[in-house]
This record gives C-alpha cells, structure tokens and sequence, in this order.
C-alpha cells in the first residue's frame, strides 16, 4: 500500500510593523461610500427629511394654543427644534462636500456626526414616546379630545417619529463607518 502523507505548507506572514527604520507602512483600505454616509447624495437626501418632518412637527405642535401647559409637548417642540437646526446644518455640510467633491471620512467629523446623530434622535425619539403616551391619556382614558387638539397631536407625534425614523440610518451608517476604523 503506498499513502503519501501530507505536507504542510509554510505561508509566509506579512511584514511585522516596527518603530525602527525598517518601518513598513502597509496601505489603509477606506470604506466605500454608502449611500446615506455624510457626503453623498443619499446623505443629503436623508438630512433634509430628517429637518423636512422635524420642521412639519416643531410647527403643527406650536400652532396649538395649549402645547405649552404639557410638558411633554414642550420637550417634543425643543427636540424637533433642535433635529431640524442640526439636521438642516449637516445637510448645508453634505452639499458642500458634494459640491467641493471632497469625503468626508475624517475620524473626527465621522465621530462628531455619529454622536449629535445618536444624541437628537434619542431625544426626538423620546418626546415623540413621551407626547404619545399625553395624547393616548388625553384620548382614551380621559375622553377630552373634544376641548383639545388631539388630531395636531398626533399630526406633530407621526412627523417626530417619521424624522426619528430618518434620523435612524444616517447614525447607524455614520456609527458604522466609526467602529470599522
């Protein structure tokens, strides 16, 4: 009976990198450009609907003559107030970088995008939590839609939770873009 046996193959391993002279810089590969990344069209288009609903929000519920008197209506209009002026603001960014043609894949851009994307979505997310809860109270168990205006409610709450769900892949994508450096 004749069995060969195997041979095992040495694989070379790559250059160690040192602090010496002998330094060998090996190539960084940058992540492609997703649509919805800041700087690409798809980024633009998600910034101005994230401002688009928050504006739509911030100013049905501050048609409303008694949004004042409920404090979850007034942190919904501070939360949307504040989505619409930082997503409108990295829109303006994004357009400029599309226009300059420049990426904007800076670890510290990237990192400042990812933490306001996280911080004003939490928040929109939470007052139009918080406001829904007020209008379902208002509604269902207290019957007083008649002496309020639970359709703007409920109007402003669709618009906050719809810029919360734009809001949503722009900081996933920038969060992403973040952790795979």
């Amino acid at each position: 009976m004749n069995v060969r046996q195997g041979a095992v193959h040495p694989v070379e391993a790559p250059p160690l990198q040192t602090d010496g002279a002998a330094n060998v810089l090996l190539p960084r590969i940058r992540m492609k450009d997703l649509q919805g990344m800041p700087g690409t069209v798809g980024g633009v288009f998600l910034r101005f609907s994230q401002s688009l609903f928050a504006v739509v929000a911030l100013s049905v519920m501050v048609t409303t003559t008694e949004f004042a008197s409920v404090t979850a209506f007034c942190y919904l209009v501070a939360a949307t107030g504040l989505q619409s002026m930082w997503s409108l603001a990295l829109a303006i960014v994004d357009i400029y970088a599309l226009l300059v043609g420049r990426h904007l894949q800076n670890y510290r851009a990237v990192s400042l995008f990812s933490v306001g994307d996280g911080v004003t979505s939490t928040l929109t997310f939470a007052a139009a939590c918080a406001s829904a809860g007020i209008t379902v109270l208002i509604g269902n168990d207290l019957d007083a839609c008649a002496n309020n205006h639970c359709t703007q409610y409920e109007t402003a709450i669709a618009m906050a939770f719809l810029s919360w769900f734009a809001a949503l892949p722009s900081f996933l994508l920038n969060f992403w873009s973040l952790a795979s450096r």
